[in-house]
């Protein structure tokens, strides 16, 4: 009988031969792999083990504990750390990255890879468990390991695929190396892969217990996730000299030079297969109709102004269809701000959401988890550090509560007041408090779910002291002669662009002190949500120039896919409704560049700082162009006293923005490259030295 040891000789291709991680407990001294297997409560440590590599450096939306891809794009920052030797932001954003950093995310999905075969192939001696949860135990483990592979092509582009049965030790090295397969079959591997983990995964939703395990709803999504990058022009006829320096060991092209519409129709049609499960739908919750009383004054006696109950909710303007209509076609009975709002904010709850696809749940550290985000969010005045923030180019990306663009060439003029004599009386432009640019005014509720403009209130409304007037119901202004402001020396703990961000923030949160994460609630995080797959789905319909006829994931019948206006219109409307906004008009649908532009923007607005727009604007080949431009805000540099020039656009040169074309793909380590010969290196990046 094969010990385990001979299984973990596929730490030749992940890791360091000492590093075997949390399943090397299990195997006592001489203990067999089938005695392992044998038992229920080790097979399911085991299997636990797996789905600890799905989380930690692996998760899609961190702090800088973890590869913060959701936080060095385009759209957030964090100004945080530059007094480090290192200034990551600043090296990550110009590119100054080396092939050495950022790298544990190889090993570990490898670890997790190799732990879930071993998984696949011995759990089936398991004594203690029923065929049936076998059958759902190997399916959980399969998708875990196709998710692994996702993960790392991904970041890294085209990878080794490992042999099920493992490595053979008695073999000579040089035979033990696997090649970079093309990023086709990858991707086909990882969606094949996904497609068997779906037959035998429950179609419900998960009860709390399990609400980190996935459903075959999480794997038919994630097989659209990975159909829909192999079809954007990244990997999908990219003629491009960087194409054509991405080769294996024998100078074989990874990235086709032909376009294939089948990878899109292919997209499409696994997005359709979430959506005709009948499980998802996006989140929503009624209006919360409640009056304005002028008679009250907020909830505590020291709030200088009427505001008066907590929190205020955006109602969006009258629209003679959607406000005269309940949900789907309409929002007259939905709460826009609040129904967007909860989805990030710990409000919904992950289990039974039918919205949160997957989650890796409690798979998240207080160092790295979304815990450490809102904290890095939260002001210093607050007790945060005050140091994550967007950029002027995200904030203006959001539209006016009607539909319309922001008027960035022409930006709103004034502030609102607490004269009800004044034209701008605040109660004009709700939910603005006073004292506050009109900027901020009459702007789509996802603005004011995600948006930390300059005077916005923090509530902190579950602060145990009722009395700490400082820590409670907060306006915070970012003006240079403010506690949140660019204070005389500060060079990390401010906002550069003057913008915060207040996603994932939940009302109730606050800290005590700057180590305190016990007062911030959990918050779920969004791996795969239902609105992603919808986006999805329209993106791919949109490139379709002919109709396909694709095969189900379970190959009993197939789905016809075309650029169906129609179609397109139902997946989009339904996100463009819930956050308050009219549908495009017929016109957009009908181009396939407007509209390509404007799903562009939706899934920019929609996804914001979900670990999306750093792999979107890569697949699309946009990051050369958006990544490249320069970062503008508003001008940290004044105070109070001139707020108006406060409000002046400016460029903020302390935040680089550069793109080069090795920024494509993640460069590979040197030291995996040492391990397999065979193993070749992402363009741009060099190759270890002996």
């Amino acid at each position: 009988m094969k010990k385990i040891i001979f299984i973990f000789l596929i730490i030749l291709l992940s890791g360091a031969c000492s590093e075997y991680l949390d399943v090397e407990h299990l195997l006592e001294n001489t203990m067999e792999i089938q005695t392992v297997f044998e038992s229920k409560d080790y097979s399911d440590q085991w299997l636990a083990a797996v789905y600890a590599h799905l989380g930690k450096e692996n998760m899609d939306v961190s702090s800088k504990g973890s590869m913060p891809f959701n936080l060095i794009s385009d759209d957030m920052y964090f100004n945080d750390r530059r007094k480090t030797s290192n200034r990551p932001y600043n090296k990550f954003k110009n590119g100054e990255y080396t092939e050495s950093d950022e790298q544990s995310s190889w090993e570990s999905c490898y670890q997790g890879i190799r732990d879930a075969s071993t998984y696949l192939r011995y759990i089936g001696n398991c004594k203690e468990l029923t065929q049936d949860e076998i059958t759902d135990r190997k399916a959980q483990a399969r998708f875990a390991r196709a998710y692994l592979y996702w993960l790392l092509l991904r970041k890294y582009g085209p990878i080794p695929i490992l042999p099920d049965e493992g490595l053979d030790f008695t073999k000579e090295y040089e035979d033990l190396a696997i090649p970079r397969s093309t990023y086709e079959a990858c991707a086909e591997f990882i969606a094949g892969e996904l497609a068997i983990a779906a037959r035998d995964l429950p179609q419900g939703l998960r009860d709390n217990r399990d609400v980190a395990r996935p459903t075959k709803g999480a794997a038919l999504a994630a097989r659209a996730k990975v159909y829909l990058y192999s079809a954007s022009p990244l990997f999908n006829g990219n003629t491009d000299p960087w194409a054509a320096q991405l080769v294996d060991h024998e100078g074989n092209r990874l990235v086709s030079e032909t376009v294939d519409e089948t990878k899109w129709a292919k997209a499409a049609a696994a997005a359709k297969e979430v959506m005709d499960l009948g499980v998802y739908e996006l989140h929503t919750v009624p209006f919360r109709d409640l009056p304005y009383d002028n008679s009250k004054k907020g909830y505590n006696q020291w709030m200088t102004f009427d505001y008066y109950y907590y929190p205020a909710t955006i109602a969006p303007p009258h629209h003679e269809i959607y406000s005269n209509n309940n949900w789907p076609e309409g929002w007259k009975n939905i709460d826009p701000f609040e129904s967007y709002r909860q989805v990030f904010n710990g409000d919904m709850r992950a289990w039974g959401s039918t919205e949160l696809i997957f989650t890796r749940g409690v798979n998240q550290e207080h160092n790295e988890d979304i815990k450490a985000l809102v904290a890095h969010q939260m002001p210093r005045s607050l007790n945060g550090w005050g140091t994550h923030g967007l950029t002027l180019k995200m904030y203006d990306t959001y539209y006016m509560n009607n539909g319309d663009d922001f008027p960035s060439g022409n930006r709103p003029q004034g502030y609102t007041n607490n004269d009800p004599a004044s034209p701008n009386y605040y109660a004009n432009y709700l939910p603005l408090p006073p004292n506050v640019s009109l900027q901020h005014a009459r702007r789509e509720p996802r603005f004011y779910a995600s948006v930390a403009y300059n005077g916005s209130i923090w509530e902190c409304e579950r602060n145990p002291d009722q009395n700490d007037k400082e820590h409670r119901y907060k306006q915070v202004f970012y003006y240079r002669d403010s506690n949140d402001g660019k204070l005389p020396g500060e060079t990390e703990f401010y906002l550069p662009t003057g913008i915060g961000i207040k996603k994932y923030y939940n009302p109730r949160d606050y800290r005590r002190n700057t180590n305190d994460y016990e007062g911030i609630t959990f918050k779920p995080e969004p791996a795969i949500r239902y609105a992603e797959v919808l986006l999805i789905y329209a993106e791919a319909l949109n490139e379709l120039a002919s109709s396909h006829v694709i095969p189900t994931y379970d190959g009993t019948t197939s789905i016809s896919v075309s650029r169906d206006v129609a179609e397109m219109n139902r997946a989009i409307k339904q996100i463009r409704i819930r956050a308050g906004l009219p549908n495009f008009e017929a016109a957009v649908y009908q181009s396939q560049d407007e509209f390509r532009k404007k799903l562009k923007r939706e899934r920019q607005i929609e996804l914001m700082g979900e670990g999306h727009r750093y792999f979107d604007l890569r697949r699309w080949k946009d990051a050369p162009t958006e990544e490249a431009e320069l970062v503008t805000g508003f001008d940290m540099n004044m105070p109070s006293s001139q707020k108006e020039r406060f409000d002046t656009p400016v460029e903020v040169l302390s935040l680089p923005s550069v793109f080069i074309n090795k920024m494509y793909l993640w460069p590979i380590s040197h030291s995996e490259l040492k391990k397999n010969r065979k193993l070749t290196q992402n363009p741009g990046w060099t190759y270890f030295t002996d």
